[in-house]
C-alpha cells in the first residue's frame, strides 16, 4: 500500500516538483489550485472533492468548511515533499482566508482537540526519561510537541505564509473572547512560534518620511492608534518637517507591513500637551537646535502579534540613533496617554461628592477659572494615587502604558493637566497626559528595580505634584 507521501508525490503534475503547481502565484485563481488538488490523493481519497466548485467547473460558488480545512491540514502533515507541501499549505491558507468566522472557530476547536500529542507515546517517553535521564530527553521533547506546531511551521512555507499566520492569530484572539471552548493551547503553540520568528534579531528598523511609498503611508494612517491622523495633510505635518521623525520595525516575512512605529517630535523642552506638538502653525525648529526628543505616539500595527513586545527595542534604538545623528539631544521623553484613569476612578470613587466631580472632568476642556484649580488638584491627587498604588492582578501598575514604559526602564517624570483635550483624551483620562523620561544612563538600573522589586522610579516634578495635591491624611501616611 502506498504511503500518503508517495500518493501525493506521484500525483504531482509533469512540470516537476518546482513548477507552477509547486509554487502557486498569489494571483492564481481558485480553479487552477482546484485542478491541481483534483489530481492529489490522500488516504485513497481525492482532495479535489474538498473544493466542490472545482469539481463542478470553474466559477461555481464555494463556501469553505472546517472539515475541508482539517483534511487539508492532515494532508499537509503527511507529505514529505517540499513542493507538494507548499502547494497544500497555499491552498489551506487560501480556503481559510475565504472562510467565515464560524468556520474558523470550528477549525480552531478541531486543532485544539485533534492535534494534541499522542498520550501513549508521551507516557512511554516519560518512563524512558525517568529510567535513562537526559539521554532520553530528545525523544521526550519530540513527544511533548503537539502536531499543530508542525502544522503552523509548514503553513509558514506558503508564499506570504508568515503574514497569513499573523492574521490567523488575530482571528484566534478575537474568537477566544467570545466564550469559545478552550483554545488556550492553540494560541500558546502559535504564539510560541511567532515569538521565535519575530525575535529582535530578525527585525529591521526603517525611517518613514513623506517620500516613503504611498502604500506604506496609507498603513501609517490606518494603524495610528494613539492620535488619529485626520488627513494626508495631517500626516505630512508629522513626517515632512525637519523637527519630526517616524521609525518602524519590519520583518523579512512581511516586508511592506510595519509591526510597530513611533512618532518623534524634536523640541527644545519637554512638551506638556499634544495640542502644542501637533499644532500645524507651530514655529519650525532646525533639527540641530533640538535638545529634546519626544516619543508622542507608539502604535502596534498587528493584532496577531499581541503579547510580543517590540516597543522597548524600538525606543532604545531610536534614542541611540538620534543621539548619534544629533549630539545636542540630551533629553528623551514620552508624551503619553493615561488610558485607564477614568475607568479606574469610576470604580474607585465611592463618596457621592467625589463621584459628582468626575463627569465635569470628562466634559470640560476649558473649565471656568474659578473651578479649574479645584478640578486640577482633585485630578492630580487621584492620578498620583493611580500611578503609585493601583495594581493589576499580578501586582504591577494598573495602567498599561505605565507598565510598558516603567518596564522599559523609564521614570514617571511629570503629570500634565489638560495635555490632551480631544474627546478621546477627556473620556479616558480627563485630558491628563504624562511624561516618562528615558535617562540613557539609568535605564538598566530603573528596569532592574522595577522588574525585581516593583519599584516605580519617579522624577522631581511628579513627586512635587503628588505632594502638593495630597490630602493631609495622605501626607501623614507618607
Amino acid at each position: 500500500m502506498k504511503s500518503r507521501s508517495q500518493s501525493v508525490q506521484e500525483s504531482l503534475p509533469p512540470e516537476g516538483k518546482f513548477g507552477v503547481a509547486a509554487k502557486p502565484r498569489a494571483s492564481m485563481r481558485r480553479g487552477t489550485i482546484t485542478d491541481w488538488l483534483g489530481r492529489l490523493t490522500f488516504s485513497g481519497r481525492n482532495l479535489g472533492r474538498l473544493l466542490p466548485f472545482g469539481a463542478q467547473g470553474k466559477g461555481h460558488a464555494f463556501v469553505p468548511t472546517a472539515p475541508a480545512l482539517i483534511e487539508l491540514a492532515d494532508a499537509l502533515l503527511s507529505v514529505r515533499g517540499e513542493a507538494s507541501g507548499v502547494a497544500i499549505a497555499t491552498s489551506l491558507l487560501q480556503l481559510y482566508e475565504d472562510a467565515d468566522i464560524a468556520v474558523k472557530k470550528e477549525f480552531f476547536v478541531s486543532l485544539a482537540t485533534r492535534f494534541n500529542p499522542d498520550e501513549q507515546t508521551l507516557i512511554e517517553c516519560w518512563d524512558q526519561y525517568r529510567a535513562k535521564g537526559s539521554v532520553a530527553l530528545p525523544a521526550l521533547a519530540r513527544a511533548v510537541e503537539p502536531p499543530r506546531q508542525e502544522l503552523f511551521r509548514r503553513l509558514n512555507l506558503a508564499p506570504n505564509g508568515t503574514a497569513a499566520l499573523v492574521r490567523m492569530r488575530a482571528d484566534l484572539l478575537s474568537i477566544m473572547t467570545r466564550e469559545a471552548p478552550s483554545l488556550d493551547m492553540v494560541d500558546w503553540d502559535l504564539n510560541h512560534l511567532l515569538q521565535s520568528w519575530f525575535n529582535r534579531g530578525f527585525l529591521t528598523m526603517r525611517s518613514i518620511d513623506w517620500s516613503s511609498p504611498a502604500s506604506l503611508l496609507e498603513r501609517i494612517i490606518r494603524y495610528e492608534a494613539v492620535h488619529d491622523i485626520k488627513s494626508w495633510s495631517d500626516l505630512r505635518g508629522r513626517l515632512d518637517p525637519e523637527d519630526r521623525r517616524c521609525y518602524a520595525f519590519f520583518h523579512p516575512g512581511m516586508v511592506d507591513e510595519p509591526l510597530i512605529f513611533v512618532e518623534v517630535a524634536l523640541t527644545t523642552d519637554m512638551p506638556d500637551s499634544i495640542q502644542a506638538v501637533l499644532d500645524p502653525d507651530r514655529p519650525m525648529l532646525a533639527a540641530a537646535d533640538a535638545t529634546t526628543a519626544t516619543f508622542y505616539s507608539i502604535s502596534n500595527c498587528q493584532p496577531g502579534l499581541r503579547g510580543i513586545s517590540f516597543g522597548h527595542f524600538l525606543i532604545k534604538q531610536v534614542a541611540a540613533d538620534l543621539k548619534r545623528e544629533l549630539p545636542n539631544l540630551d533629553c528623551f521623553v514620552t508624551l503619553s496617554p493615561v488610558p485607564g484613569l477614568m475607568n479606574w476612578l469610576d470604580k474607585a470613587m465611592t463618596d457621592p461628592v467625589d463621584r459628582a466631580r468626575l463627569e465635569p472632568l470628562r466634559l470640560s476642556d476649558q473649565p471656568d477659572e474659578s473651578d479649574a484649580d479645584e478640578m486640577r488638584a482633585f485630578l492630580l491627587r487621584h492620578a498620583a494615587n493611580y500611578f503609585l498604588e493601583a495594581k493589576d492582578a499580578s501586582g504591577r501598575p494598573r495602567d498599561p502604558v505605565a507598565r510598558f514604559h516603567l518596564g522599559n526602564g523609564a521614570r514617571l517624570e511629570r503629570m500634565n493637566w489638560h495635555g490632551d483635550v480631544s474627546d478621546k483624551g477627556l473620556k479616558q483620562s480627563a485630558g491628563l497626559m504624562v511624561n516618562y523620561l528615558y535617562d540613557l544612563s539609568l535605564i538598566e538600573k530603573h528596569h532592574e528595580a522595577y522588574a525585581n522589586r516593583g519599584e516605580i522610579a519617579t522624577g522631581t516634578p511628579f513627586r512635587k505634584a503628588a505632594r502638593a495635591f495630597a490630602t493631609d491624611e495622605q501626607r501623614q501616611d507618607n
